[in-house]
């Protein structure tokens, strides 16, 4: 039995209609039609959070459904093997030209036309998938994040998520038109790269993606140098100390390198507590800080007040200019009152 079956039977069970099972799962109903009809591949467990909503809603035992999808899609790439890959959509590769940056695009275009769907071609396509799925399946379940996607490419909640989901399945060999306009072009400002080291910089859209740019490169190491410290494998391992760790925090934690030492798992530990801690960061300031007046409430829930202010010497020397001003005002008043004085003399 593959999914579709399982789903239609369980439909017909229950005595419900597929608009409802698409409600339940935040998807438009041609969606469900079109899994149903097999007209649409299931997509990946790992990939969706479709599965448990659909089969919370039928009432099916937990993981029944990715499990029978899992099982569907092997059996579907088993008969995919022998087939040849295809090139990209022309309109495709327009677009990945289009977000590349102006002084390198005519180099990579020509590139491009003399290795159709070449080894330069598939490098950037897939590295721009992979930054794009990242950040969808962080927000996945952000229904702010989906409706402010969905503003931008002219969408509703619904038709956004099924867009989403289906991007989140796909690969560079099968990537669409459709996918490059609805997420990819929101999504990504622009890209380029170094054809000597082959480093690359992808650039998001700040409102839906704020931090600062993608990059990819290769790195030399040394011979000697091992892939991984033996105490951040252990400490990876042990899922009391790094359970709650994630890939951005890993990923720093790798790069971390000794000479003559080797770290424990509790090192590791405590540097993810250190980078977690906020009183070790300032916090990032995007307008120009103002001095604290004088009897003005301090914010609810600001850890370390003093960053919001300039710095000592600035506040310093605001200070003097300040004493300067008031001594010129006391210097002129009673310059003024010693004049009055002596025209009421005279």
């Amino acid at each position: 039995m593959d999914v579709c079956l399982a789903i239609k039977q369980r439909l017909e069970q229950m005595g419900v209609e597929q608009r409802e099972l698409a409600a339940a799962a935040e998807v438009t109903e041609s969606y469900i039609s079109q899994l149903l009809t097999r007209k649409k591949l299931p997509p990946a467990p790992d990939r969706t959070d479709i599965y448990e909503k659909m089969g919370k809603f039928l009432r099916l035992p937990s993981g029944k459904l990715s499990k029978l999808a899992d099982l569907q899609r092997k059996e579907e790439l088993k008969r995919s093997w022998g087939e040849v890959p295809a090139p990209l959509f022309k309109e495709v590769r327009e677009f990945i030209l289009g977000k590349c940056a102006p002084d390198a695009t005519e180099q990579i275009r020509a590139i491009f036309e003399k290795q159709p769907f070449g080894e330069l071609e598939r490098l950037a396509t897939q590295k721009l998938l992979d930054v794009a799925k990242r950040v969808a399946k962080e927000e996945l379940g952000s229904e702010d994040w989906l409706h402010m996607v969905a503003q931008l490419s002219g969408r509703s909640y619904e038709e956004m998520r099924v867009i989403i989901l289906e991007f989140l399945d796909t690969d560079v060999f099968n990537v669409s038109i459709e996918n490059c306009a609805s997420f990819l072009n929101p999504l990504i400002e622009s890209w380029d790269i170094n054809l000597t080291t082959f480093s690359m910089e992808i650039v998001l859209n700040r409102t839906l993606a704020p931090g600062h740019p993608k990059k990819f490169e290769f790195v030399e190491r040394e011979s000697h140098q091992p892939e991984e410290e033996p105490g951040l494998t252990e400490f990876l391992k042990d899922s009391s100390l790094s359970g709650t760790a994630t890939e951005e925090e890993i990923e720093f934690l790798k790069k971390l390198r000794f000479k003559g030492k080797q770290p424990t798992p509790l090192y590791y530990y405590r540097q993810l507590q250190d980078l977690r801690d906020p009183l070790h960061f300032r916090p990032l300031m995007t307008q120009t800080p103002q001095m604290k007046i004088r009897g003005q409430s301090q914010p609810e829930g600001s850890v370390a007040p003093m960053h919001k202010y300039r710095e000592v010497d600035d506040i310093n020397r605001q200070l003097q200019l300040d004493g300067r001003k008031k001594a010129l005002q006391r210097w002129a008043g009673n310059k003024g009152s010693q004049g009055k004085k002596q025209k009421a003399k005279s």
